[in-house]
């Protein structure tokens, strides 16, 4: 936290400009030691952008650039910021960094950046969490879910639910501290009735986790199916353009193919399989066998068939868990006619050809992926794994203090179960001295942020 920290805020790759972050205590007596203004009246005011040239050691100018002066504690990490905009190149900008280095500046950690702004109370660490999902967002859903966690959604959730916490142990502390004050039965109930809303309300919260984790993977739909039942072109006509190869030939598909699309707002992972059926042949016996391992990790599996042909002709799909898996029966071909045997079949119709029926199973991947309620329009809070873990925690020790209370356990008892399920909601928001939970979460972001 004493150093001053640089990195490159921008994509690597060639730009028209690039974006180089310095921050820390030394960050604007480094900025000067190599920025030359144009106009050397120019005066170093918060925000104002000044033009000028980056000048190594040496005197030799490395670029021309603007800088921006951000002074702490009115600045994203908290400390003296210095921004600095310089042409995109990879050349240039690398000599940029390498300038601000020899100055005194040490190149940043994955994350660092977000990490100081959790550390000087700037965001908790929900927020500083959001920032690496809405950079990452691959949807308008995943962007406004983790818009709202970065406006402090999550963390505002959290902290009405710690400080009732806080509240109701109080008055168990209270008991044990004075003896002598009889709790009431009133006060008892009171309090067993305020656990048992905020268990609830944790509950609430871990029902979401199933979608954030849909937002940040997308939802793993494969689509399989016996040989030429039409699941490449079916896949070809969810994404809008030719990615698999689509021929009459049985066993073309030899290999799974995965692709990524936007479903009205849901992120969906599209895996392609090779026909499901007895092979001799090793190379498709292979995709086979890779098609069969995909089943097994599919949240949603579309079962295509041609449903021209006879259905007892169709090859039986061979779910190697269960015949449970979350699927829906997609009835291809139907520009050609259903026949007799699939008519009663529940299902979608549709035909790759012509497109008909394809938006009506895009409604279905969609409702399925929502289940009962319409969790992403109405809540956007989507807790990750991280999350979940902790509020499992914290519901099961307020669970056991509320049976606690029901049957008159010492209160001692029911205060330890109370402190542990506070402590597991404050690791939600972040505890500064928590530093192995803190390195594995910013270790995942980019650098400069």
């Amino acid at each position: 936290m004493e150093d001053t920290i640089v990195a490159i805020a921008s994509p690597p790759g060639q730009g028209a400009v690039a974006i180089l972050r310095v921050s820390g205590s030394e960050s604007i007596p480094i900025a000067k030691r190599v920025f030359r203004p144009k106009n050397p009246q120019a005066k170093w005011l918060p925000r104002a952008i000044l033009l000028g040239t980056i000048v190594n050691s040496d005197g030799e100018i490395m670029d021309q650039v603007l800088l921006s002066v951000f002074i702490g504690p009115a600045s994203y990490t908290g400390e003296d910021i210095v921004e600095i905009t310089c042409h995109g190149g990879a050349l240039v900008t690398q000599a940029v960094l390498d300038t601000i280095i020899s100055a005194g500046a040490r190149l940043a950690d994955p994350g660092e950046f977000s990490k100081r702004s959790f550390l000087n109370g700037k965001m908790d660490l929900t927020q500083a969490e959001a920032v690496m999902d809405l950079i990452s967002a691959k949807t308008t859903l995943a962007l406004r879910a983790a818009n709202s966690q970065l406006e402090g959604q999550l963390g505002n959730r959290i902290s009405e639910i710690k400080q009732s916490l806080l509240a109701n142990l109080a008055h168990i502390e209270a008991y044990i501290d004075f003896p002598e004050e009889d709790i009431d039965p009133e006060a008892n109930e009171s309090i067993m009735r305020n656990l048992v809303i905020l268990s609830s309300s944790i509950g609430n919260l871990i029902k979401t986790a199933e979608q954030g984790r849909i937002l940040r993977e997308g939802l793993h739909v494969v689509i399989s199916g016996p040989p030429n039942a039409g699941k490449s072109s079916l896949l070809n006509s969810l994404l809008g353009y030719e990615r698999a190869i689509v021929s009459d030939l049985a066993g073309t598909t030899r290999d799974t193919i995965e692709e990524m699309i936007n479903l009205k707002g849901i992120p969906v992972r599209l895996t392609d399989t090779a026909g499901i059926r007895e092979v001799e042949e090793s190379i498709e016996s292979e995709g086979v066998l890779r098609a069969k391992r995909e089943l097994n990790r599919a949240d949603l599996v579309l079962v295509v068939v041609d449903a021209t042909i006879d259905k007892k002709e169709n090859e039986r799909i061979e779910f190697t868990s269960s015949d449970e898996l979350n699927h829906i029966k997609v009835f291809n071909k139907a520009d050609l006619g259903i026949h007799n045997s699939y008519k009663r079949e529940d299902g979608v119709r549709i035909s790759c050809l012509d497109g008909a029926g394809i938006e009506s199973l895009v409604g279905l991947i969609v409702e399925s992926c929502l289940g009962e309620n319409d969790h992403f329009s109405k809540n956007l809070i989507a807790v990750n794994s991280r999350h979940r873990a902790c509020l499992e925690n914290s519901q099961s020790n307020l669970n056991n203090a509320i049976n606690a209370l029901k049957e008159s356990v010492e209160p001692e008892f029911v205060s330890v179960d109370l402190r542990e399920a506070l402590d597991s909601i404050g690791e939600i928001v972040g505890k500064a001295d928590v530093e192995d939970l803190l390195g594995e979460i910013f270790s995942s972001f980019c650098i400069g942020k």
